[in-house]
């Protein structure tokens, strides 16, 4: 495993933009978490906020603006320490689990998020969804196309097609959060609670990694288990 992971990761970025709109933010991102939905209008967020609603408008313009930028802000700490994981002296394989567990954790820290991604890729202007591709999507692939490539190179992972890598594990790790009402009304299943989130993760670590390990990574991983 090499020396010791480090641990000193950002919970936050530095804010990159006025205090007024980093105000707006956390209104709604505290009003998308209070109500369990993104539809949170301009005037929700000046009266959350205190804010004047003429500067709510200045900030963002329009509705969708400052679900962009919730989502870009969010998703700027996740890339982060993407970074900062990639960089760590362990294995690519105990990188690959940490991976897993931090995309299912941020989806329940941030329960909005997921939602976000989905609206704003499908559902507004390609603007957005263009803007989504470049600071969601894309660094995001790209992390993937270099861990696999670390882990190939070490003998690790079998080869794997990044993309198809991409759409199994995020879709895999969106699902539980994006379909829990449709999967409620068919399983009685209930809602997501850190309990369910471990058990989860659990899950997914198996199928992924059951998947695309080597033989001779699949028997160290069962020796140190």
């Amino acid at each position: 495993m090499g020396s010791e992971l480090n641990t000193d990761l950002p919970t936050r970025l530095p804010p990159a933009r006025s205090s007024t709109a980093e105000k707006l933010l956390v209104a709604a991102s505290e009003l998308m978490i209070e109500r369990a939905s993104i539809e949170v209008s301009l005037s929700d967020l000046a009266q959350k906020s205190g804010v004047n609603s003429a500067l709510v408008k200045y900030h963002f313009g329009n509705k969708d603006g400052p679900l962009l930028a919730l989502l870009a802000r969010d998703a700027a700490t996740e890339m982060a320490q993407l970074e900062y994981l990639l960089a760590q002296p362990i294995t690519p394989t105990a990188k690959l689990k940490l991976h897993i567990a931090g995309i299912i954790r941020a989806y329940h820290q941030f329960p909005y998020m997921n939602r976000l991604i989905h609206y704003l890729l499908h559902e507004s202007i390609a603007e957005a969804a263009n803007e989504v591709s470049k600071f969601f999507v894309a660094p995001l692939l790209d992390f993937h196309r270099r861990l696999l490539a670390e882990g190939i190179e070490c003998g690790e992972f079998r080869k794997i097609d990044p993309v198809l890598f991409y759409t199994s594990l995020i879709g895999a790790c969106d699902h539980l959060f994006f379909a829990r009402h449709a999967m409620s009304r068919a399983t009685g299943v209930g809602p997501v609670t850190d309990e369910v989130c471990r058990q989860y993760i659990r899950h997914i670590e198996a199928l992924i990694c059951g998947g695309m390990l080597t033989a001779n990574t699949e028997k160290a991983v069962a020796t140190s288990g």
